[in-house]
């Protein structure tokens, strides 16, 4: 396991400061904000330390409702909503300096047998052979300012395999579909539980991005505003984070400065074991001059 897989991983197993009360540090990846994917990880964490073990969680739905500050801690309050004959809920609120800054409901189920059926994994090439996202920035971080360089070549805790490759720092006009594989740096535990935290950090890379594509513009211009505005998990079985996942996604619609964006994730075996969807704010900035 890399450091900075250590790290994330220890990031988002948090520090239990009283009942239902639990404190994460902050990383910062050198967005304007603090990175979303952080909070989700940590929500799905601090949910799951107060239900009993054999409930695994099953679906997630959340709204961003402040900038966070990546400087600071996150404190987290659990609400214990209700605990059925085998579904519990759970309300978590994500708070920095005494404001809320994310909310969520998580429900978490018992395994049950019952009827399957899914969708196809698409028909894409595999992620042997092809380039990480780093590798791929580095082709041309001669002609990124230092401060973009700095935040796009540094050591990633997710390795971030695209098969669609498109150029965020000079974008171009394409169609609102975008596949990925991704992984962690390196093998982990097999406690369920902690490759479901990652995969909820691992979901807010390239979701939002994929409904900027038919318009040419990308989140590293600085005329564009672009920040999550709700996002939604579900998870359909246990899954391994330290084995290669393809990221399917799609942008149906986009509108009032918002973009909506859908995701599948496969595992090797073509397995569904997460659907994501998410909606963001992508508007044009008037006052980037």
């Amino acid at each position: 396991m890399s450091q900075v897989l250590k790290e994330l991983v220890a990031l988002l197993s948090l520090e239990a400061i009283e009942e239902n009360l639990f404190r994460g540090v902050s990383q910062d990846l050198g967005f304007r904000q603090l990175f979303g994917g952080q909070v989700l990880g940590q929500c799905v964490s601090a949910a799951t330390q107060t239900v009993e073990v054999d409930r695994h969680v099953h679906s997630l739905h959340g709204y961003f409702l402040r900038p966070g500050d990546a400087a600071l801690p996150v404190v987290y309050q659990v609400d214990r909503v209700r605990d059925g004959g085998s579904f519990s809920t759970r309300r978590v609120t994500a708070v920095q300096k005494g404001k809320a800054i994310f909310t969520c409901s998580a429900s978490f189920q018992n395994q049950e047998e019952g009827f399957h059926h899914q969708a196809q994994m698409p028909d894409v090439p595999g992620p042997e052979g092809l380039r990480s996202e780093t590798e791929l920035a580095s082709l041309v971080a001669d002609s990124l300012p230092p401060r973009v360089r700095e935040r796009v070549l540094f050591d990633k805790p997710i390795e971030i395999r695209p098969v669609t490759v498109d150029n965020p720092f000079a974008p171009q006009v394409s169609e609102p579909v975008k596949y990925v594989w991704f992984r962690a740096d390196g093998e982990l535990p097999d406690t369920p539980a902690i490759h479901k935290y990652l995969l909820g950090y691992a979901s807010d890379f390239n979701l939002l991005t994929t409904s900027m594509l038919p318009h040419g513009v990308s989140v590293w211009q600085k005329f564009m505003q672009v920040a999550s505005l709700d996002h939604s998990l579900w998870f359909h079985g246990n899954l391994r984070m330290d084995d290669w996942l393809l990221y399917a996604m799609d942008s149906p619609w986009a509108g009032n400065a918002r973009g909506f964006s859908r995701g599948s994730v496969f595992n090797r075996q073509g397995q569904l074991v997460a659907s994501v969807a998410q909606e963001g704010l992508i508007r044009l900035r008037e006052d980037w001059r």
